[in-house]
């Protein structure tokens, strides 16, 4: 069984497991095919990738440890970048 640190991956993380520039990281959970997370305005979860406009506010990403482990084989340790 694997450890995970606590928190939320950045997305800077998840982008370099990719491979990936991270606006495709965020596109991804918003969309919803990268089920890795979720995306969040004001506690309003954000499932339209129309919605990504700066305009509306600040989005928060959680990109879920085990879950980004169990779709890139990619264990979080608690580092930033």
């Amino acid at each position: 069984m694997e450890e995970f640190a606590s928190g939320s991956v950045p997305v800077s993380v998840a982008a370099k497991v990719y491979g990936k520039d991270a606006s495709w990281v965020r596109a991804g959970i918003i969309s919803g095919w990268l089920p890795i997370g979720k995306a969040t305005r004001n506690g309003k979860l954000i499932t339209d990738i129309e919605e990504m406009n700066s305009k509306y506010g600040r989005i928060n990403f959680y990109i879920s440890p085990k879950l980004l482990f169990e779709e890139t084989g990619y264990v979080w340790k608690g580092e930033r970048k």
